[in-house]
């Protein structure tokens, strides 16, 4: 069982422990839903694996705004003087498991069930004009 893992959430990387819980860029997830973030690596008790064949998953606790940054723009001499802001919008994240394996056999449709019959397809005529 892996301590942390590197994770890429949004085109930035977090390095995650079970539990912890950090601020992201704003994901499309629902509030309260869970998701597998991609896994770039997992360490841990001495040993290290680039390419893990374990799954994070994360649990979205809620959409928040971030501090307001201040920003001003200042020309001396001219009269120059602007002011705008900026709040990033993030999600907040729980990392909730690491170490579940991956399902990699997709699940298949049942024996039973049957396929849905093809629609006949008319034949294309050959002639393009009729003579008269």
């Amino acid at each position: 069982m892996s301590n942390y893992a590197i994770i890429s959430v949004g085109g930035k990387q977090y390095r995650v422990r079970e539990g912890e819980k950090l601020l992201v860029d704003r994901l499309k997830t629902d509030e309260g839903k869970t998701f597998h973030p991609d896994i770039l690596f997992a360490g841990g008790d001495g040993k290290a694996d680039l390419k893990p064949k374990i799954q994070v998953t994360a649990k979205v606790l809620g959409h928040v705004k971030g501090e307001k940054i201040r920003i001003g723009k200042y020309r001396r001499r001219t009269g120059y003087r602007r002011h705008t802001g900026y709040r990033s919008s993030l999600s907040q994240i729980e990392i909730t498991a690491i170490g579940a394996k991956r399902s990699t056999a997709e699940k298949k449709p049942a024996a039973g069930a049957k396929k849905p019959a093809a629609a006949a397809k008319k034949p294309a005529s050959t002639t393009t004009k009729e003579e008269s």
